[in-house]
């Protein structure tokens, strides 16, 4: 493959990122590379290396944006973004932290300048998904999916920082100092605005208790 660095090569590339399937020559080792040594070489303007990055992070991001916007097209345009973004600045990423702690900020940057962006909340009723069983009745299942619906709309309602930081401790896993490092701010910070959501949900969602 024919690798590139200059600017123009990878802001052209970068407009048209987007997963696809692994290339027939790609060689088993790449695609089984940890993320540092893929970030390496995509930095160095190997494509595949980065088609393999966004394959592998994609489905995780996804799931953040849509939980952060509540809309599938905008958190598509958010990890487009964000991929492209990481595309053009990977010559500067210096491997201070997880390339992945590294796309989720990137992600969540993006998702905050969208809600940044509009002009009132927006119920996040594009998250809530059917959680009735297949033997659930049709009462039952119509209750599961109004509780679901109050909690994507009270998730919804909260300031977004403070939505982001429940999502990635609750949704996501993530330990208290990588959200610091995603989000930019101190552990302590991040207990705080975990702390005041979970108090706001349980303040919201007391009628469902």
């Amino acid at each position: 493959m024919k690798h590139s660095t200059s600017p123009s090569s990878r802001q052209g590339a970068g407009d048209y990122l987007s997963p696809r399937p692994p290339a027939s020559g790609t060689a088993d080792g790449l695609l089984t590379a940890p993320d540092d040594l893929l970030a390496t070489r995509a930095g160095e303007g190997d494509e595949e290396a980065f088609a393999i990055l966004m394959r592998r992070h994609s489905p995780l991001l996804l799931a953040l944006a849509l939980h952060t916007l509540g809309n599938l097209q905008d958190a598509e345009d958010a990890v487009q973004e964000a991929f492209i973004s990481a595309w053009r600045r990977l010559p500067e990423f210096r491997h201070a932290c997880a390339f992945s702690t590294w796309m989720y900020r990137i992600t969540v940057n993006r998702c905050l300048n969208s809600l940044r962006r509009r002009p009132a909340p927006v119920p996040l009723n594009a998250v809530a998904e059917p959680t009735a069983g297949v033997d659930s009745s049709p009462a039952q299942a119509a209750e599961e999916d109004a509780l679901a619906g109050a909690l994507a709309d009270a998730l919804g309602a909260l300031e977004p920082r403070q939505r982001v930081c429940w999502i990635l401790r609750e949704l996501h896993g993530l330990p208290y100092e990588q959200i610091a490092q995603v989000t930019g701010t101190s552990q302590q910070t991040v207990r705080g605005r975990l702390y005041r959501a979970r108090r706001s949900l349980k303040e919201m969602m007391g009628p469902w208790r």
